[in-house]
């Protein structure tokens, strides 16, 4: 499954900001036709949908839309190139790609509110301290 990736290569420098366009749109293309891969290797089919995946990957790309040199963009196709390949090869495991790419950089928000009114008053101090 691995051999996919062996395909995808930035090359060192990109000549204009065009052709570093180019090559970051091929390697969107590349990462949305990994996601299967991906979801089959790391088990991900009842975590998230690979419609998911792929909005997660097309917002990590669109976070650096910003960025107008060419040599900057290749920086980071390279480093996206990489952890493509780490996720494929099974570098990275499913909690690692569930904690980066399903939860998110923000993590996992948590509505505490109604579970204090089930806890007694000494728990409710006991977690408050800076004991926990």
């Amino acid at each position: 499954m691995a051999f996919v990736m062996r395909q995808v290569k930035v090359p060192p420098n990109s000549a204009s900001l065009e052709e570093a366009r180019a090559r970051t749109i091929e390697f969107f293309k590349q990462a949305c036709r990994s996601i299967p891969t991906i979801m089959e290797i790391h088990n991900l089919y009842d975590v998230v949908t690979p419609s998911q995946l792929r909005s997660t990957i097309s917002a990590e790309i669109r976070k650096n839309a910003h960025i107008t040199s060419p040599k900057i963009i290749d920086m980071l196709l390279f480093k996206g190139v990489d952890e493509l390949s780490n996720i494929v090869e099974h570098a990275k495991q499913r909690h690692h790609v569930i904690g980066q790419y399903v939860i998110g950089r923000g993590g996992l928000v948590q509505d505490t509110s109604t579970k204090d009114q089930e806890i007694s008053e000494f728990l409710k101090k006991f977690y408050s301290t800076n004991y926990f």
